[in-house]
């Protein structure tokens, strides 16, 4: 079992010295957190990761040589309870549903504060999935694809479908039970619930599910 250890292990993939080292600095100096390993291309990514083991991975998605994008793919075979999330300058919208469907499990612009970058890495080392909010919209409007069987998502309750609306608009666990007014621990419980019924083992998978069945409702939603 991958991160048995107290604090978060993390490695990044980065190919740009200063941003790896300025990365590294930065979780080494937070509480609860290490920064295992630095990777300056997917290849070195790829050959070291499955013996470091890390719990969560920082990507850039433009690395010279093989993609941020192809790395997860590869990267997710090899250590599949690794969460990713790709940090990158670019808002494109092909590239963010090609990492997501890759195996990424966050996505957030490279100018996001240190102290959201920080809380996005232990949302998703606790189950989340932190997508900037502009990005989230854009996910959604990637989705005009023709709606699929709802007998799946007719098996949630009331809750576990608000809960499900909020994962889609890129809300964090811990926000999510603000808004809801519910414990932590009772989000989680949701989610766990709610992968069950739709038969998905990720929160990518539920909400790309969710967004094929009512993208246009969901898009209405996230631009609020």
């Amino acid at each position: 079992m991958i991160n048995t250890a107290k604090n978060i292990e993390v490695s990044i993939v980065e190919d740009d010295v200063r941003v790896r080292n300025s990365l590294a600095r930065l979780i080494d100096s937070t509480k609860g957190m290490q920064c295992v390993s630095q990777h300056p291309s997917a290849e070195n990514a790829l050959a070291e990761l499955p013996i470091v083991k890390p719990g969560v991975v920082l990507m850039d998605i433009n690395l010279p040589g093989m993609s941020g994008v192809d790395c997860v793919g590869r990267l997710k075979e090899l250590l599949p309870e690794t969460q990713v999330v790709m940090l990158t300058v670019y808002e494109n919208t092909d590239l963010v549903f090609n990492a997501l469907t890759a195996g990424a499990t966050g996505y957030l612009m490279k100018q996001t504060p240190p102290e959201e970058l920080l809380q996005a890495i232990q949302d998703v080392h606790a189950g989340g999935s932190p997508m900037s909010s502009h990005i989230a919209r854009k996910v959604v409007a990637s989705f005009r694809l023709a709606p699929s069987p709802a007998s799946e998502h007719e098996k949630l309750s009331p809750r576990e479908q608000e809960v499900l609306d909020y994962l889609v608009r890129g809300y964090m666990y811990k926000e999510i039970a603000e808004v809801l007014k519910i414990s932590f621990d009772t989000v989680r419980s949701h989610v766990r619930n709610i992968y069950e019924k739709l038969h998905v083992r990720t929160r990518t998978e539920a909400v790309t599910q969710h967004l094929r069945e009512n993208g246009v409702r969901a898009l209405a939603q996230s631009s609020r």
